[in-house]
């Protein structure tokens, strides 16, 4: 019995599907779906040898046709096509979709992720097929495949007349390299968030070197793991010098190394240009260059980009290869990205230094502050001593001059000290000159409050400041040491203020003198009188900071000034000290 042709039935409505399977029954072997997706899936599997279409199904198999129809187009483009069913099953795909599965993966009637060897989403939406059903629009992921090969699909969905879906279309296309490079990209962007990242107890541990070290070792790290460079140099900019001080240099030869640069564009090879016009430079092929000098031996082509924090160049980053054209723009926006790290982590160094110097500075004010009036108390007293022990014994006084000596001594030592805790950074702008440093000032009054105040204002300005509490002590410290400038009260203990202007000028001439008084205090006419004896300057208290450094630059430029009038030579800030005994050591400067 010869056997009956089959008939593929498309039966979307079942009511009148029931008797077109019956009338056909009895000359067909029929076979029957309800969805035109089901029936391009059996048409591509089976041999039939007609399809059945209800009248009322004609415009379902238009689309069919113009799909057929379209089919050698789908095949010819670029990008991967696959047509899903509901149940997210491959009913058809063209020659670049299957280009992406393995010879041996049977596509057609596979689910779609099945078909994808070692697929993996990753994201932003975690299935695309169920998101675009849900919003009933395009829907869009990232997905990684076997070989590292990355795709972009996107998945649209199509629904009949009745909005019922019929299946889905898959467009695949490969974005491999951009997702590469921005995977790069990420990675470079967070090796160099990484490379100042200390936790607190690592801050407390670490000292300046060694944070330092760090930072020159993930470097050097990330260069070869994330970049594959083996030959690299780093430099920091002096901005004072313009020179190129090395900071990191892996794979350079001894002379390149230690090779004094500066950054200007003539004659200081590529790293010099870089640091002189802030701009990138690719060299493709070093025998060609006429401004490479050579790095790393036998290198063929570089890449050498400026380190940039907030505008300002403060170094170079070269980076070498044996390679001619070992580089190209995409590296060098790569090398840019991670030199930018570079210069905001060695500013964090900075920053972490420059906090350690402000916070031992602070120390060491305190402890010149508080050790300032004991101080001050011992040198009047051993100045005093001296002063009335003159002639008698020289080895007390020997004994004296050297406890003056060591007392002052202490005010050094503790600045020297505080300078060796934490050195100023390197790359700090360096503050103004210190208005007063050098000069030796001292101060004479009652209230230890002024004397304080003194010690404090002025010496922060640079000056080293003596005090005394009566013209007494005033007088001795005088007889033993020069002073800048001398500031004295009108209301002193033992003298008014005429008579210790008038002695301290006898004692020191070439010291200008400050008398200090209350508003509007001045019974015995001190000022007057002092006037009419070179009087120059008067500070009226309670003065405030700018007064008083006022007061004392002007005294100290009206003696200079009349001193060079004079033709002598201007008195310098620290006057040098007295003689000492052979066997004492020098007084400090």
């Amino acid at each position: 019995m010869a056997e009956k042709p089959r008939v593929l039935v498309i039966e979307r409505d079942a009511s009148r599907g029931k008797a077109i399977l019956e009338t056909l029954g009895d000359a067909f072997e029929v076979t029957a779906v309800q969805s035109i997706s089901k029936a391009l899936s059996m048409l591509r599997d089976s041999r039939f040898e007609g399809v059945y279409v209800d009248s009322a199904q004609l415009s379902a198999v238009r689309w069919v046709g113009m799909i057929i129809q379209a089919e050698e187009i789908l095949d010819a483009i670029a990008d991967g096509v696959a047509v899903v069913d509901p149940d997210l099953r491959i009913i058809w795909a063209n020659p670049e979709f299957l280009s992406l599965t393995s010879a041996e993966t049977q596509v057609v009637g596979n689910r779609f992720f099945q078909a994808l060897d070692e697929s993996e989403i990753l994201g932003p939406e975690p299935c695309p097929f169920t998101t675009s059903v849900a919003s009933k629009s395009p829907s869009s992921t990232l997905l990684k495949i076997r070989n590292n090969r990355y795709l972009r699909v996107t998945v649209t969905p199509v629904f009949d007349a009745q909005h019922v879906l019929t299946h889905l279309i898959a467009l695949t296309r490969e974005i491999t390299d951009e997702t590469q490079q921005q995977l790069k990209v990420n990675a470079i962007a967070k090796a160099g968030d990484e490379l100042a990242d200390l936790t607190p107890e690592e801050l407390s541990e670490m000292g300046v070197d060694e944070r330092t070290d760090l930072l020159k070792l993930n470097i050097a790290r990330h260069m070869k793991d994330l970049m594959g460079l083996d030959f690299m140099e780093i430099r920091l900019l002096h901005r004072e010098t313009g020179k190129l001080i090395p900071l990191l240099t892996e794979g350079m030869t001894p002379l390149a190394a230690n090779r004094e640069l500066l950054a200007r564009k003539h004659g200081q090879g590529v790293t010099g240009f870089v640091a002189a016009t802030g701009q990138s430079y690719l060299c493709p092929d070093t025998t060609k260059d006429p401004i490479y000098i050579e790095g790393a031996e036998g290198a063929r082509s570089s890449l050498t980009v400026p380190l940039i924090y907030h505008g300002n160049v403060i170094g170079t980053l070269n980076v070498e290869s044996p390679q001619a054209d070992a580089f190209d723009d995409r590296d060098r926006q790569f090398l840019e990205i991670y030199g930018r790290n570079v210069a905001s982590a060695l500013n964090t160094l900075e920053l972490l230094q420059a906090e350690k110097a402000s916070t031992a500075n602070a120390s060491v004010q305190a402890i010149s502050r508080e050790v300032a009036m004991p101080l001050d108390d011992i040198i009047t007293d051993a100045a005093t001593i001296l002063d009335r022990y003159a002639g008698h014994d020289e080895d007390i006084i020997a004994r004296l001059r050297h406890l003056l000596y060591r007392a002052r001594e202490i005010r050094g030592i503790i600045l020297k000290v505080g300078t060796s805790i934490a050195p100023p950074p390197s790359r700090v702008v360096k503050a103004p000159a210190a208005k007063l440093a050098g000069a030796r000032i001292l101060v004479v009054d009652a209230d230890e409050a002024i004397r304080r105040s003194a010690h404090q204002l002025l010496g922060m300005q640079g000056a080293d400041v003596e005090t005394a509490r009566d013209a007494h002590e005033a007088l001795a410290l005088m007889r033993q040491n020069s002073y800048s400038a001398a500031l004295a009260d009108i209301r002193l203990p033992d003298l008014d203020g005429y008579e210790i202007f008038r002695r301290l000028r006898e004692t020191q001439p070439g010291t200008p003198v400050i008398l200090m008084t209350g508003f509007g205090y001045d019974p015995t006419h001190s000022i007057v009188k002092a006037r009419q004896e070179g009087l120059q300057t008067v500070l009226y208290k309670p003065f405030r900071s700018d007064r008083l450094m006022e007061a004392v630059e002007q005294a100290l430029h009206i003696n200079a000034t009349q001193s060079g009038r004079d033709g002598e030579k201007p008195k310098s800030p620290r006057p040098d000290p007295v003689s000492t005994p052979a066997e004492d050591p020098p007084p400090a400067s």
